[in-house]
């Protein structure tokens, strides 16, 4: 019924709204290093009286689909589970601790030695992934976020996905690039990426020289991304509100270009009726205001680390570089991750 993010951070209860969630500001007795979920989750439904179940999200699952959640909350609503909580099958081996300098041997927990079997041909165990907890009102007042009449609900193992330490990281960011959600649309093979110039190709800011001349600065790690999308066949356009014929020309990057675009949206309308593609097929990267109805528009958007907070909150995707800093090739890659996952989908 709504979704709320619990914090008592000012950056994140900002992004919180720009993105549409509503926000609990944590007190100081529940934000503790020490603090549990379960006593923020009490504190909250002390502020709330209408909430009857609580579905917990952990932010440290980034894989979670939304039809896990709705399968979920059915076994709530529908066939009157308490709680409901995420489990993943894993195959293996448990052996018991053994003290260093002690005398005992260690024992196998789940297995047999003499009877080893391949752990492909083993159903396995279930195993908490601490993706989400669902639970009634009820319950969680008495102090218990898994009781009463309990379901596990089993993931799928590409979609287990937990940030626990630091190394997790990239794990977590290349699995979400394979099997993280990308909308009920399926995708489709990228053919054109449209790129705004100013704040995106460039930094966004202008020398003038003694002489009145106009000169920017660009990163040659961008023009090796426009190369590469290129080369697998993905026409690249550009597109600046500004007159900058003189700098692309001097770049000598041989994409098509529109300058001097008062309407930006109107122009991608225009190349995207003109190459016969649906707008799954076109990818935009943009930084300002004017770009949020492209962002909007393409099946794959992105904007650099410095776009400015609606571009941010209209994209799909937010590059670690900011513009003019190896943001387009960063985007470059991020396309042919999802690509992959495109083909893969395809032999499957």
């Amino acid at each position: 019924n709504s979704v709320w993010v619990s914090t008592d951070h000012d950056e994140i209860e900002k992004v919180a709204k720009q993105f549409g969630a509503q926000v609990h500001r944590r007190s100081p007795e529940v934000s503790q290093d020490s603090s549990t979920s379960l006593e923020a989750i009490r504190e909250f439904l002390n502020h709330h009286h209408e909430v009857d179940i609580v579905g917990n999200i952990q932010a440290t699952s980034p894989c979670l689909h939304p039809s896990d959640l709705i399968k979920v909350a059915d076994l709530i609503q529908k066939e009157g589970f308490d709680s409901v909580f995420s489990v993943v099958r894993r195959h293996q081996f448990r052996w018991s601790e053994v003290k260093k300098g002690g005398s005992k041997m260690t024992e196998p927990q789940n297995l047999n030695p003499a009877k080893r079997y391949r752990r492909q041909d083993w159903a396995g165990e279930l195993y908490e992934n601490g993706s989400f907890y669902f639970a009634k009102r009820h319950l969680i007042e008495k102090g218990y976020l898994q009781g009463g009449k309990m379901a596990y609900y089993e993931m799928r193992a590409e979609h287990s996905v937990d940030i626990d330490i630091d190394i997790d990281w990239p794990i977590a960011e290349q699995r979400v690039l394979s099997f993280g959600y990308f909308g009920k649309d399926p995708l489709k093979e990228v053919k054109l990426l449209v790129c705004s110039i100013d704040g995106c190709l460039t930094n966004g800011r202008i020398y003038v020289t003694e002489d009145q001349k106009e000169m920017v600065s660009y990163d040659y790690r961008d023009i090796v991304g426009i190369n590469l999308l290129k080369k697998r066949g993905i026409q690249v356009r550009l597109i600046s509100e500004r007159d900058c014929s003189k700098t692309l020309s001097a770049m000598q990057l041989g994409c098509i270009a529109k300058v001097s675009a008062r309407n930006k949206l109107q122009v991608l309308e225009d190349w995207q009726k003109d190459m016969g593609l649906s707008w799954k097929e076109i990818a935009y990267l943009g930084n300002e205001e004017s770009d949020v109805e492209c962002l909007r528009k393409a099946g794959m958007s992105g904007v650099p680390a410095d776009a400015c907070t609606v571009a941010q909150k209209a994209a799909g995707y937010i590059c670690k570089s900011s513009g003019g800093c190896g943001a387009v090739r960063e985007f470059a890659e991020h396309i042919f991750m999802l690509l992959e996952k495109v083909n893969s989908a395809r032999k499957q």
